[in-house]
């Protein structure tokens, strides 16, 4: 049975980076650069004024001169118009071109302004260039902004638009087939029987793999053998990147999954890992075709080993080809201080849900949420996170460090 490191690897080991599409820069947020954006022009691309003020020559106000009439304004948009006089100065607006001639601003709060006339209320800085936002001074013209396997985000955006970059080559989103199984379970319109429950575990798997911009089908089929084969056949052969199916992959009689997947050339790659929640977890991939994650079914088991397993292959995946590889930041979590005493004595990898918090001194805190077994769906409210503690047949004390999985 492999290790949650070792289901990892061979999870990941399959991760193709998607084919690429052009979107309106609008419709480009929080998708993935396919692509390197560069400085079309210096930034900024002109001597640019970071402050109201005037604009004036420093070698006359060190000099001694402390009184400029003022010759004229320079607003933020205009053409600049130079400085025709070392002894006067020109009123200035941030953001606007800096008048050529002058090469020091004195700031609205420094002087006095009477009559078309500015005095400096302040001594001369020890050298030039005070306020002034320099051309190039963040990045030159041709230097890379953006890189291919950025999340397009505000700050991104805002740099794609200063290029006029309209349109952006960005990652596909993964076409992920999500089917859950079962007779047990019916719609959420419907009024379950006693012995049913409404499907839910499709709609926490639809959320999550959306926040990683996925485009989520639903399915659902039913335990029998037949239908089930009819149904999985259209899936598989439906153009999904991945299929995530949630139950039937344990070892009842009704859990016929593995076996027809492998009978529909689904190669298995591993089933069952060493983990709780968890442990039936099966995973394989077909020739041609879709990878296909067997998800346990109970609630908690699904959502636990979605976040583990299959988002950080939905992430590589975006990836463009030419990006640096990063596969190993998506299996490196974070970590955080144990805040209780926990024990647990099964020989594996033991998921705990928590809450993170931040103490006084920037410490990641992680403390254990009450769930009733890994079919206590409502027991995962509130969770951010998961801890990921290691087969030891000891407790884990509270201060204790350990990696942790953010849901």
């Amino acid at each position: 049975m492999l290790t949650p490191a070792e289901a990892t690897a061979r999870v990941l080991a399959t991760a193709r980076p998607l084919p690429s599409e052009t979107v309106s820069l609008p419709h480009a947020s929080g998708r993935i650069l396919a692509e390197t954006l560069t400085a079309d022009r210096d930034f900024p691309p002109f001597n640019r004024v970071a402050m109201d003020g005037i604009a004036i020559t420093y070698a006359a106000w060190a000099g001694g001169q402390t009184a400029f009439a003022i010759q004229h304004a320079q607003y933020a948009g205009a053409p600049p118009r130079p400085l025709l006089s070392p002894h006067q100065a020109v009123e200035v607006m941030t953001g606007a071109v800096l008048p050529a001639g002058t090469d020091v601003v004195v700031r609205y709060e420094d002087i006095l302004l009477h009559d078309n006339r500015a005095t400096i209320q302040i001594p001369p800085p020890v050298a030039p260039g005070v306020n002034i936002h320099h051309q190039a001074a963040d990045r030159r013209v041709g230097d890379a902004l953006l890189r291919p396997g950025t999340r397009l985000g505000p700050a991104e955006l805002a740099v794609a638009a200063t290029v006029g970059a309209a349109e952006l080559a960005v990652t596909r989103p993964a076409r992920v087939a999500v089917v859950s199984t079962g007779d047990e379970l019916v719609g959420i319109h419907e009024t379950p029987l006693p012995h049913q429950i409404r499907r839910s575990n499709a709609y926490a798997l639809q959320a999550l793999f959306g926040q990683d911009g996925a485009d989520v089908s639903l399915f659902h089929l039913p335990d029998a053998l037949d239908k089930l084969r009819d149904g999985l056949t259209n899936i598989l052969g439906a153009g999904f990147d991945a299929v995530v199916l949630s139950g039937a992959v344990s070892k009842g009689r009704a859990d016929h999954l593995p076996g027809l997947l492998r009978e529909l050339h689904v190669e298995e790659i591993f089933h069952e890992v060493q983990q709780r929640p968890g442990k039936p977890l099966w995973f394989g991939a077909q020739t041609g075709g879709p990878v296909v994650f067997g998800l346990p079914g109970n609630p908690v088991s699904t959502f636990i080993t979605a976040c583990r397993y299959v988002r950080p292959w939905l992430r590589a995946c975006q990836q463009p080809a030419d990006a640096a590889d990063a596969s190993a930041a998506f299996a490196s979590p974070a970590l955080a201080v144990l805040t209780v005493d926990i024990q647990f004595k099964p020989q594996l990898t033991h998921f705990v849900p928590v809450r993170l918090t931040v103490d006084g001194e920037g410490r990641r805190l992680a403390t254990p949420l009450r769930v009733g077994g890994s079919g206590d769906l409502a027991g995962l409210v509130g969770a951010t996170a998961f801890l990921e503690l290691p087969p030891e047949p000891v407790g884990f004390a509270a201060g204790s460090v350990w990696p942790t999985w953010a849901l």
